[in-house]
């Protein structure tokens, strides 16, 4: 399994963790033997999870400027209009998706183009699932700009748990579709925000994969 570089320091930082609990328990502490084996089963369960947690898909993504595709795997829990004041000031279809924390949490770039811009704002973390969080939430925002299109945001969204978002992008940073967008740690959210003049191609509850599921079709 291939590991995100993000989560380098805390796979390590868990592994010793659990060495400095496991260690004593077993070579210097009497007590019960089935206690010490519920322990280290239930150690290794824990590494389990976040190994996977950090996990790099293995896909093969597919490039085409007429889609707009998922920005991240999870669950569709919002599809609304919306007026975006704050960057784009017009009306726009806002695609959610929710990322458990057994959901991968790279994040894609949905389009490509040139970043116009990019912005972090420190707020709250109310559960991502909320509509608040939209607003409220600790977040980055990242605006592309496909070539001849209108632009597209992103979102990324901390969470309830989630306390840590990573974005690489950079403004005038030129992107193409489906390259890493960021890293979100620990359950999270994604918007997209979408032109007027788009098809929708999912519906609410729709499970959806980063990079793979296309949200939205140019009908212009």
């Amino acid at each position: 399994m291939k590991l995100h570089r993000e989560g380098t320091r805390i796979i390590l930082t868990v592994l010793i963790l659990l060495f400095l609990i496991n260690f004593p328990l077993f070579m210097f502490l009497d007590v019960y033997l089935w206690f010490k084996i519920l322990v280290l089963v239930a150690s290794l369960g824990f590494y389990v999870v976040i190994l996977r947690f950090f996990r790099v898909p293995a896909r093969v993504f597919v490039k085409d400027p007429n889609l707009i595709f998922s920005g991240a795997d999870g669950v569709v829990v919002a599809i609304e209009e919306i007026d975006e004041e704050k960057y784009l000031n017009e009306k726009r279809i806002q695609v959610s998706v929710f990322m458990s924390l057994h959901n991968v949490h790279i994040n894609w770039f949905p389009v490509s183009g040139e970043v116009i811009k990019t912005e972090d704002y420190y707020g709250r973390y109310f559960v991502a699932r909320k509509p608040k969080s939209s607003y409220m939430n600790e977040q980055t925002t990242t605006i592309i700009k496909p070539e001849g299109r209108a632009p597209i945001l992103v979102r990324q969204i901390a969470g309830f748990v989630a306390r840590r978002i990573v974005c690489y992008a950079e403004e005038k940073m030129k992107v193409e579709q489906n390259d890493q967008l960021g890293f979100i740690k620990f359950g999270s959210r994604v918007d997209i925000l979408i032109p007027l003049n788009t098809k929708v191609l999912v519906n609410i509850n729709d499970k959806v994969v980063g990079g793979i599921t296309p949200i939205a079709q140019y009908i212009d």
